[in-house]
């Protein structure tokens, strides 16, 4: 199984290099991709060193599967060459997502929609990923009718730049530079990603549309507010959910911590609840706060966390590596 990962000095490049080694995925060869300014520069695997090579030798190397993290207009240009060579994309940028015609998967949702044919396959956006992963089994039992779900998303989400930033401000060093229109410390902006249509950014734009297409159901309303905020790791999601049948919360319990991936931490009497600091290099999705909405019947609220880089990229993007290997679909 020759795999290359294109963007494998980026943030989450580094991590998917990371799951690969912890899952114990079957790599026979390695095939590390980045920009033209990394080739030839070395990266770490199961203690062995790898040489940076380009997009034309990893094409020229055909791998079996290509995972890219590498920005979505390097995915617009590169993405079909491998394709075209018979590789299977594996793609985390926003490039390919709501393509018709591309597969959006989390693998513990909706991997059975996956052929052999699908040479691109897109890793949904991190906030998604673990927003269905709740949704979904709920949807199955009691029907979505509107979601409203507010972010409290780290700086990771953004970047090395970021994190860069956000550690600056804390030390005082003027020095460093700024990707944010606003001090990241001691301050929360509610803007993630760039302001689009209607006032919405990017980000808020993309949870409103991807869980959607995950699922497989345009039936229900869902709408977002991104906000980031001055965490270093991990995603966490304030959400109200309306459903078209009446539920129970016991078994609302019961459905998340049998959902494989779902972590329950809800016990509110000895403070036991999802945060950030619990979430930071795990896989699972965490799930807590559950409780009625007392404003209106059918509806609930809880509280998701997960490592954005983790589970919300790399190892979701492996898991549908796993998969394609396990079904003999590359």
């Amino acid at each position: 199984m020759k795999v290359a990962v294109v963007g494998s000095t980026g943030m989450v490049g580094q991590v998917m290099l990371k799951v690969l080694e912890e899952r114990n995925f079957p790599v026979t060869e390695l095939i590390p991709v980045a920009s033209e300014r990394s080739v030839g520069k070395k990266v770490k695997y199961k203690q062995k060193e790898f040489t940076i090579v380009s997009m034309k030798d990893a094409i020229a190397a055909k791998p079996d599967i290509a995972i890219f993290s590498a920005g979505g207009s390097t995915s617009l240009e590169f993405a079909p060459l491998f394709a075209e060579a018979g590789i299977t994309v594996i793609d985390n940028s926003s490039a390919w997502r709501m393509d018709p015609d591309k597969k959006l998967v989390v693998p513990e949702i909706n991997a059975d929609v996956l052929t052999k044919e699908d040479k691109i396959i897109a890793n949904p956006n991190c906030s998604t990923i673990q927003l269905v992963m709740v949704l979904g089994p709920l949807n199955k039992k009691y029907d979505l009718k509107r979601v409203i779900v507010s972010t409290y998303q780290s700086v990771t989400g953004t970047g090395k730049a970021a994190v860069d930033q956000l550690n600056g401000e804390i030390s005082g060093d003027d020095s460093v530079a700024k990707v944010y229109p606003y001090q990241i410390f001691k301050n929360a902006l509610p803007h993630c990603d760039v302001f689009a249509e209607d006032d919405y950014t990017k980000e808020e734009i993309k949870l409103m549309k991807e869980p959607k297409k995950i699922l497989g159901d345009d039936t229900f309303n869902l709408t977002a507010t991104a906000v980031r905020v001055p965490v270093q790791g991990g995603h966490s999601e304030s959400v109200n959910i309306e459903f078209e049948n009446e539920f129970e919360l016991d078994e609302v319990r019961k459905i998340l911590s049998e959902t494989p991936g779902v972590v329950v931490m809800d016990d509110v009497k000895n403070n036991h609840y999802p945060m950030p600091l619990y979430s930071e290099g795990k896989d699972e999705i965490f799930v807590g706060r559950i409780r009625r909405d007392l404003s209106q019947p059918k509806t609930l609220n809880l509280w998701i966390v997960a490592d954005n880089l983790r589970k919300g990229a790399a190892t979701n993007a492996v898991q549908i590596a796993e998969y394609l290997v396990a079904n003999n679909l590359v």
